[in-house]
């Protein structure tokens, strides 16, 4: 009989096959080993040539025929998770060797544990994205303070599946805000925990990064989520813009950092033509 995982870790991918190979490869460099990895592709070019190039990593990869949206793509990931904890990613960003392992050890006396990042500012080169700026993203946790401007970057963090038997499934409503809705409705009830340790690698690559983009559309699921949790008017800032905020300066913080700064390529497709 198969043991089940103790993490699963969440993934919808759209159309970033490096970065997701990428990722992947920073997964079987994990220290921890119970987990699975579900891929939901949401509905964009195939990615199984990627996936069958880490066999050594337990994956459940489906296909939607229809784009249906990173929230519900996510929703249907956790649907088929068997860990009795839940780990989420986005398919560009990365984690460090040890960072399941440190998640794990945080969350016994907790229901979801996140912890600190570095924002990294990338180029590409024929094997994949390298680093041209890294900036430390650590601040306090306090629920007052989380009301005002989230620091919570969803990426790595760990919680008990459990939760959504009692909250439910991620709010596809607030399409963007998914992550701060999901951590205001874990905070009503449940116990909460910060990690000093920068273990999550957030990727930031300008126009092709959601969280960069503020538009009219982004505002209106601002306001859903404002009205929802009674948080009155808020404004449009991503995760780089609240940094110059004063109320999210007063609670930075600091952290241990244990990046050196290289991202590991993607293993290569074994099969593709070097000539082209």
């Amino acid at each position: 009989m198969k043991t089940k995982p103790i993490i699963s870790v969440i993934l919808p991918t759209y159309n970033r096959e490096i970065p997701l190979g990428e990722l992947l490869q920073s997964l079987v460099l994990q220290t921890f080993s119970s987990f699975e990895v579900i891929i939901v592709n949401d509905a964009g070019e195939s990615v199984r040539s990627v996936i069958e190039r880490y066999p050594e990593l337990s994956i459940r990869y489906e296909e939607l025929t229809e784009n249906v949206g990173h929230v519900h793509a996510r929703n249907r990931a956790v649907e088929y998770a068997q860990g009795e904890y839940i780990l989420l990613m986005d398919d560009d960003d990365l984690l460090v060797p040890t960072h399941l392992e440190t998640m794990y050890e945080a969350i016994h006396d907790a229901d979801l544990v996140y912890s600190d990042a570095e924002i990294f500012h990338y180029e590409w080169n024929e094997w994949g994205r390298v680093v041209t700026n890294r900036t430390v993203f650590a601040y306090e946790y306090t629920l007052e303070g989380m009301r005002s401007f989230s620091s919570y970057i969803p990426s790595g963090s760990l919680y008990r599946r459990s939760l959504h038997e009692e909250i439910g499934l991620f709010d596809g409503d607030i399409h963007n805000y998914w992550d701060w809705d999901f951590f205001l409705r874990v905070a009503d009830q449940h116990r909460i925990k910060r990690v000093p340790i920068a273990g999550v690698l957030y990727a930031w690559g300008g126009s092709g990064n959601q969280s960069a983009q503020l538009n009219s559309k982004r505002g209106a699921y601002l306001q859903k989520l404002c009205e929802k949790h009674g948080l009155g008017q808020l404004p449009q800032k991503n995760f780089w813009d609240i940094r110059s905020e004063p109320e999210v300066q007063a609670r930075e913080t600091t952290t241990t950092i244990v990046w050196d700064g290289v991202i590991i390529p993607a293993r290569p497709n074994e099969t593709k033509n070097p000539n082209g």
